[in-house]
């Protein structure tokens, strides 16, 4: 199944419905349709093998998606907010590309590959173009999307159209949404939420606001203007949404249910919001580039459970990510590759339909029984919901011992004096690694380094304990929220560098 086959049912479905509002651009499913036939034509005229986007998305983003699909040619929507350099070394990596850019990242793209075509002449072009519609082969490559590279070279992650179109089909009611719905959509087009928030909301029948620039406050104002009921956030926003409903309180009255991911959000936020927005349903969504997106769901019923409950196994719930979704099965595996039992740490793999595992230039790493290794530490409780503990990359050897950086984090993150916090291991010569831990205090606090130590050795045993806290302004983050921890070490290591150059 192609996902352009997604939209046609959308187009059969209610043709007149609103699909997309992106500021002063509406469209129906219908118009959605015809121009993605149209600029399929384009881009089938050109002769490209691929098509790339540099921008900031809004309506561009099903319009590129479907209209590549009809082509039957990959889609890449490429990192806006890189150097020019590192934009087109990924440029580079694609298969002669038809690379569409938005006016004001123009200069970024460059000129070494075919000419860039300006986003508002590629439109005009589509209007006036002949129309064009292919079904794509199901197991062709739709979509590739690099990640985020925050420990390695980014890898190109190819995602087949059964791949997503197994993903929608087992997770959305077709044509479930009512007339009204209308989902807010604030994610990059360059992340999978961004890729699967059109295929899923058209399939549903809902409406796709865009905000392409996140700002808390045009957020809340959308939320109310576009009667907004479903929502999709990461943990930053989630935290500036948090806020500025704490500095400027505000009633959002359609929206029932707003979903977080994309990185670990510490559980201090997560109540926070729970309390501010107590008519609002949270879904935290578990998921990775290489499996289409979601893979485990925490509901709204699950958040209200934990957050209400004196049993310590269920308010524990609140930190976990829910249990594996519909066409998706789990293993928490030893280092010898046998599963452990409930409970115990090891890493998660997953296998199902929407699982790729296939990257540009490498293949496939599924092992010969379909499980993706995820590299993601974790355990799997009596109840089968499932936590996550961190990246097997980031786990520090302090003398011999395995420590897991999130075990401290969790610890230190309830300290009413931090904000946030990442947990790293540095280079050392008498144990290998020792631990620091690197906190943004909370606004108009000053807390002392051996006081956190201490919070901490009052919750773990000693060799959990931070060898030093430090305290910065803020966290390296990408922009989907995830701390870029290579960047605090050498940050750390250049700072012990100078220090001992001066001494």
């Amino acid at each position: 199944m192609s996902i352009s086959l997604l939209l046609e049912m959308a187009s059969s479905e209610h043709p007149d419905r609103l699909a997309v509002t992106s500021g002063e651009t509406r469209l129906t499913v219908s118009e959605l349709s015809d121009l993605a036939d149209r600029a399929a034509g384009v881009i089938a005229g050109s002769g490209a093998r691929h098509v790339a986007y540099v921008g900031t998305g809004g309506h561009l983003q099903p319009l590129l998606i479907f209209a590549a699909a009809r082509a039957c040619v990959p889609y890449t929507p490429v990192n806006y907010r890189l150097a020019a350099e590192g934009v087109q070394e990924l440029l580079d990596r694609l298969n002669d590309p038809l690379v569409i850019v938005d006016p004001g990242y123009r200069e970024v793209v460059g000129d070494r590959l075919r000419p860039a075509q300006d986003c508002n002449e590629f439109l005009l072009t589509a209007r006036a173009g002949e129309p064009h519609a292919e079904f794509a082969d199901p197991d062709s490559v739709a979509i590739v999307l690099f990640t985020s590279g925050t420990t390695s070279k980014p890898k190109a992650v190819e995602l087949s159209h059964a791949n997503l179109t197994s993903y929608i089909t087992q997770t959305v009611e077709f044509s479930s949404a009512e007339p009204t719905d209308a989902a807010l959509v604030c994610v990059p087009p360059y992340h999978i939420a961004g890729v699967n928030a059109p295929l899923s909301n058209l399939y549903a029948g809902r409406r796709v606001v865009y905000l392409p620039q996140f700002d808390a406050g045009q957020w809340l104002r959308l939320a109310v203007e576009e009667h907004i009921t479903t929502a999709t956030v990461v943990p930053t926003m989630l935290d500036r949404i948090v806020a500025e409903l704490h500095a400027h309180p505000t009633t959002l009255p359609a929206l029932r249910n707003l979903a977080y991911g994309g990185s670990k959000v510490a559980l201090p936020l997560v109540r926070k919001a729970l309390q501010l927005m107590p008519d609002v349903g949270f879904v935290n969504a578990y998921g990775l580039t290489e499996t289409s997106s979601t893979i485990a769901v925490l509901t709204p019923d699950d958040h209200r459970e934990a957050l209400g409950s004196t049993e310590p196994a269920v308010a524990k719930r609140l930190g976990s990510v829910g249990r594996p979704v519909p066409g998706v099965e789990i293993q928490v595996r030893a280092k010898d590759g046998t599963p452990v039992a409930a409970n115990l740490t090891g890493e998660l793999f997953v296998r199902g339909d929407q699982v790729s595992g296939r990257y540009a230039g490498l293949g496939s790493v599924l092992d010969e029984s379909g499980w993706f290794p995820t590299r993601d530490l974790a355990t799997v409780d009596d109840d089968g919901y499932l936590y996550i503990v961190g990246r097997s990359d980031d786990t520090i050897i302090r003398g011999g011992e395995n420590i897991a950086p999130a075990e401290i984090e969790d610890v230190l993150i309830e300290h009413p004096d931090v904000r946030q916090v990442a947990v790293v291991g540095v280079e050392d010569p008498q144990w290998g690694q020792i631990i620091v831990a690197v906190v943004v205090p909370e606004p108009a606090s000053a807390p002392d380094a051996d006081e956190l130590r201490e919070f901490v050795r009052g919750s773990l045993r000693g060799s959990r304990t931070p060898d030093r806290i430090v305290f910065r302004d803020e966290l390296p983050v990408t922009p989907t929220g995830k701390v870029v921890r290579r960047d605090i070490v050498t940050s750390l290591l250049d700072e012990r560098t100078k220090a001992a150059s001066h001494g």
